[in-house]
């Protein structure tokens, strides 16, 4: 499957823009459990929206998310340097590692997320949720603000930063760099510039722990690389993935509950009335708008058929794993999928975060930021609505990142700081 031969027709062309991800799933839905696809640059793959498939495929141990090993034609250098969506592969973590190379790069990541240090961040999330929206109150009850800016986006990076150690004269930087990597409509040069602005904050990350370390994850990593249990590449690039999926899965999940919870009055009365809880919410928009709506790629180790579907992915085929498509499934969800409903019984089975042995370290810790910060919002600012009727919102230019280019609200009165009943 996997292929630069240009094609027309079939495989379906994924839309390099994200004008429409849901329409678009819709469309690969019904062309079966997985469908041929092709991604920017004339990459064949199959994309996979059946939420069962995709989890017989992400424990499947002849799936591979390492290209140097399994995607012939990236092996055979057909693969071009200059594609958009390079980055994806090129990189060496737990993201594109095969068998006991991602469970030891995994490993390397996991102290960071466990249940007593997420749970130690609590207070500090707290913290800065209460300075973000004290600054918000800084405007005016019918300025037009962009929510996702100035909160949805900085708070999921500054308790990155804070569990990374970063100095506060990088975080501007970062904030302005990160965002540029999930553009998947960018042109050769575009991508390269995003990747080469992030590996140099990355750097100069490094060298600052190196020098004065501390108790944070970066500098746990530059011990691990000094000990010789993960290379240069893997910490810049380790790095890279806590940064990329600690930041932008949060901020989407943030954008999109906010939103759907303004267009969505009788659901956000149910839940600041306490009738349902905000952890419903949480999930709920997790599984409606998957933060991060197509993910690239795995390859099949030999041929493997699935005998529940009769699909054979043969050696070397290229996979991305459709999770918008795999959040609205009406065979799970039922005929009003595409509905927002926090009571639906369904609301947790979705795949936002992954599955198995992929499922992303930072899930516990984006699901208690989502909920301190749409309570603590929605406490300040009752009154809040759009500034903008919900069809002007724009996507970001991405198949892979599902959010918006920004949330023009109007926060109307400010109840003051509130307890955070989360």
């Amino acid at each position: 499957m996997t292929s630069l031969t240009p094609v027309t027709g079939c495989p379906y062309a994924l839309d390099a823009a994200g004008a429409d991800i849901h329409a678009e799933a819709t469309a690969l839905r019904a062309l079966g459990p997985a469908a041929p696809v092709v991604l920017p640059g004339g990459i064949n793959a199959w994309s996979v929206t059946d939420p069962a498939l995709i989890r017989r495929l992400l424990v499947h141990p002849d799936i591979s998310k390492d290209a140097s090993q399994h995607w012939p034609a990236y092996i055979d250098g057909e693969v071009p340097a200059d594609w958009p969506l390079r980055i994806w592969v090129d990189v060496r973590n737990a993201l594109s590692a095969y068998g006991t190379e991602h469970r030891r790069l995994r490993r390397a990541l996991s102290t960071a997320f466990t249940a007593r240090r997420v749970r130690a961040l609590v207070p500090r999330i707290e913290e800065i949720t209460d300075g973000l929206l004290d600054e918000l109150q800084d405007a005016g009850p019918d300025e037009t603000v962009d929510l996702r800016a100035r909160f949805a986006w900085r708070l999921p990076l500054l308790v990155v930063n804070a569990i990374l150690g970063v100095p506060d004269d990088l975080h501007d930087a970062f904030r302005d760099s990160i965002g540029r990597l999930f553009g998947t409509s960018t042109t050769p040069e575009e991508a390269v510039a995003a990747a080469t602005a992030v590996y140099g904050l990355i750097g100069r990350l490094i060298e600052h722990k190196q020098r004065h370390p501390e108790n944070d994850v970066t500098s746990q990593l530059v011990r691990a690389h000094a000990d010789g249990e993960i290379t240069q590449q893997e910490l810049a690039d380790s790095m890279m993935l806590l940064i990329g999926a600690g930041h932008e899965t949060t901020v989407n999940l943030l954008d999109h509950a906010t939103v759907l919870l303004l267009t969505h009055p009788d659901q956000l009365a149910l839940v600041t009335s306490g009738k349902t809880a905000w952890e419903q919410v949480v999930e709920e928009a997790l599984r409606l708008e998957a933060p991060i709506a197509t993910i690239i790629m795995r390859f099949a180790v030999r041929d493997v058929t699935d005998e529940a579907t009769g699909i054979t992915f043969a050696q070397g085929d290229g996979l991305v794993i459709n999770y918008a498509a795999a959040g609205r499934d009406p065979g799970v969800h039922g005929p009003d999928a595409d509905d927002f409903d926090s009571t639906r019984d369904t609301a947790r089975e979705h795949l936002a975060f992954g599955h198995g042995v992929h499922l992303c370290l930072g899930a516990e810790l984006a699901r208690i930021e989502a909920r301190i910060a749409l309570s603590a919002l929605f406490a300040r600012f009752p009154d809040l609505r759009l500034a903008v009727e919900p069809g002007e919102l724009e996507p970001l230019p991405s198949f892979i990142s599902n959010g918006h280019q920004s949330v023009p609200v109007h926060l109307g009165r400010s109840a003051g700081p509130a307890s955070l009943a989360h």
